[in-house]
């Protein structure tokens, strides 16, 4: 949907992005100290580019996910998308996904979608910005420069239930108090600027964000 927009009215709105500072893994309720998980894609590397069919440029199919250890006592886990870098008040959710098994370390291409169609072990696929369930496709303004898509990934313990197709509020509400640990993958998109598919060493959405392992 966004494609439609002048190129020179994104251009003007390159200084308007939400902020990292606004991600939900920034966010001193959900910080779980220096406890780490390696979260990773083998579509893209990490600061890389995705490659156009994870966007609204191609097939708009979630990327694959895998993960590493988790901390024991980790009940289950959540995973929030989204770009800091949107020209909004707030970041715009791309997935939500929540109630992920403990022993599971990899979501498939493509497994966002609704529940309907998902089934995943029991996890839930919370709605996006758009109040739709499953994986809203990387749209950003042409124009308007890189975005930055952080995939955060949180172990829980005890977090209570957020409800059917929970929302970012409601998680965050939740698993406020619960984060064992987490772990940050940013991939890249933009429309009208030069970026070679799958780079890296791009910019991280905000390096102090950046963990130890991912």
């Amino acid at each position: 949907m966004l494609e439609h927009v002048p190129r020179w009215l994104g251009h003007a709105m390159r200084g308007l992005r939400a902020g990292a500072d606004k991600l939900c893994i920034a966010q001193v309720e959900l910080d779980p100290g220096s406890a780490s998980i390696e979260l990773s894609s083998p579509a893209f590397a990490n600061g890389g580019r995705m490659p156009p069919r994870f966007t609204a440029d191609g097939e708009g199919i979630s990327p694959p996910l895998v993960w590493g250890k988790i901390p024991e006592g980790t009940e289950s886990l959540a995973l929030i998308v989204e770009d800091p870098d949107a020209p909004a008040p707030a970041p715009i959710v791309h997935a939500i996904v929540w109630g992920i098994h403990p022993d599971e370390r990899h979501l498939a291409e493509g497994e966002i979608r609704a529940d309907g169609e998902a089934g995943r072990n029991g996890s839930d696929v919370g709605r996006n910005s758009y109040f739709l369930e499953g994986w809203l496709p990387p749209d950003p303004p042409p124009g308007h420069g890189e975005h930055n898509y952080a995939f955060q990934l949180f172990a829980l313990a005890g977090a209570p239930d957020p409800g059917v197709n929970p929302r970012r509020s409601a998680l965050i509400r939740v698993m406020a108090g619960h984060v064992l640990a987490a772990g940050l993958l940013t991939g890249t998109y933009s429309r009208g600027e030069p970026a070679e598919i799958g780079r890296a060493g791009a910019r991280v959405a905000n390096p102090s964000l950046a963990r130890p392992a991912r």
